[in-house]
């Protein structure tokens, strides 16, 4: 069973990875997409409030460097 602060993460970027989603739909643009698929659906599979955290704050800054 994961620990609060996994699921607290989890709960935090996958919500943030809606909005991603819903903009980069929005925008046609396909890296904040892809990001937004990725922050809702990773939590899933990572263990541990650190490498949630470290995941999601890398996810949320690929759209900023990466424009496509």
């Amino acid at each position: 069973m994961p620990s609060p602060a996994t699921l607290l993460w989890g709960m935090l970027f996958g919500a943030i990875g809606v909005g991603y989603f819903i903009y980069g739909k929005k925008q046609s643009m396909f890296v904040p997409l892809i990001c937004g698929i990725a922050l809702m659906v990773y939590p899933w599979f990572v263990s541990g409030a650190w490498l949630t955290l470290i995941v999601g704050i890398v996810l949320m800054a690929v759209p900023y460097f990466v424009r496509y």
